[in-house]
């Protein structure tokens, strides 16, 4: 399987929304730790090894 990299986020306006307002408030440490968590939860959701590594890089890659 190959990691799907077009627009594909319903409303995704809304989701960055929703997702900035779940920050609110946070110290660093704890905003951190979040999208820690939040990564970890939609990598175990995908579940492919391949995918995830192909995530992985791209994101590596746009640092």
């Amino acid at each position: 399987m190959l990691l799907y990299t077009k627009p594909n986020i319903v409303n995704a306006d809304s989701f960055y929304t929703e997702l900035l307002a779940a920050h609110r408030g946070l110290p660093e440490a704890e905003s951190h730790a979040m999208n820690a968590r939040l990564v970890l939860i939609l990598a175990n959701h995908i579940g492919d090894a391949e995918v995830l590594s192909q995530a992985l890089a791209l994101a590596k890659a746009a640092s």
